[in-house]
């Protein structure tokens, strides 16, 4: 990875925290102010994740105590998983949504009622046996990358003050319950997690007991999105950008032609894994897998909302939709 330590301005610096996904990395941010620096979403928790942070503290002359807050967009481990370890060090607060925190709770704490959820989500829409079986231990690896784990202050819509200037916190749906950005109307720059990223599509899950219609929460959200003036934005991944508001838009219908194209494929019954595989295709990772067949699932939701598909009875245990 070239140039992990990016300076953008006097005050935002990039940090590109490695990943062992296709992705390579995520973007955090380090912004400064009078008080301190505020660590943006400063990535998973692995040895070389630890390594970067050191590397890009030493030499930008930030010791530890230098850390006022951290601060996260949302839950997923990406972005959360170095919390715990940054607090452990720093004493500074950690501050996610109380929809965040939530999640937080479902996935990693205890059991991990949410995989338990999920995986029953999966076999009810068709993922075979062995599939689940690989599934479960993937999910369960999950668990050291995002430990230690921190003590949250709650972060709700409304003002958040990052370095010396006060940004909106709006609550953007989607591809995270809970999902924050960050807003400077008066800059035009906005920190926008992945909700909107340039160049990829972020993914847009459907989760047990978590939102009923994610991707409708999504595209209206984008629509909300795509209306604010921005200049500048920061990404949880890729490079920041100058064309949010009409990558906002590209999304949309980005969103509306899956939607055709699955709508098409259920001219005769298909489960939701069987969409899934005809729509991304045979040569999935597991972990590549479980995003995919969530985000097919979402569309499925969607589709049936609006009375395009129906959901047949239950057929071996296993859901399929067709076309109206």
């Amino acid at each position: 990875m070239l140039n992990p330590i990016i300076p953008h301005t006097d005050e935002i610096t990039q940090i590109k925290v490695p990943l062992p996904f296709p992705l390579r990395w995520v973007n955090a941010y380090l912004v400064r102010g009078s008080r301190g620096y505020t660590v943006i979403d400063p990535g998973l928790h692995t040895p070389d994740a630890e390594a970067l942070w050191q590397q890009a503290l030493q030499e930008l002359g930030i010791a530890y105590e230098h850390i006022e807050q951290i601060v996260l967009t949302h839950h997923h481990p990406d972005h959360y998983g170095m919390a715990g370890w940054f607090q452990a060090r720093t004493g500074a607060p950690v501050l996610l949504s109380e929809t965040g925190l939530r999640q937080v709770r479902l996935m990693w704490n205890g059991e991990q009622p949410m995989s338990a959820l999920l995986l029953e989500l999966f076999a009810r829409h068709g993922l075979p046996q062995a599939a689940l079986e690989e599934m479960t231990k993937h999910m369960a690896s999950f668990v050291e990358l995002v430990s230690p784990q921190p003590e949250v202050t709650l972060l709700r819509e409304g003002h958040v003050r990052l370095g010396d200037r006060v940004y909106e916190a709006i609550e953007t749906p989607g591809h995270a319950a809970g999902h924050l950005v960050f807003y400077d109307a008066e800059a035009e720059t906005i920190f926008c997690g992945d909700h909107v990223l340039p160049q990829i599509s972020p993914n847009v899950s459907f989760l047990p007991q978590v939102e009923d219609n994610p991707l409708g929460a999504y595209l209206r959200s984008l629509a909300d999105m795509a209306a604010l003036k921005v200049k500048m934005a920061y990404p949880g991944h890729r490079e920041p950008w100058s064309g949010f508001s009409a990558r906002a838009e590209e999304l949309v219908r980005h969103h509306h032609e899956r939607l055709a194209l699955m709508e098409d494929q259920l001219s005769a019954p298909l489960s939701a894994y069987e969409v899934c595989r005809a729509t991304f295709g045979e040569r999935l990772s597991i972990h590549q897998l479980r995003f995919a067949l969530s985000e097919t699932i979402a569309h499925l939701v969607l589709l049936e909302a609006d009375g395009r598909i129906r959901q047949l009875a239950l057929d071996n245990g296993v859901h399929r939709f067709v076309r109206r």
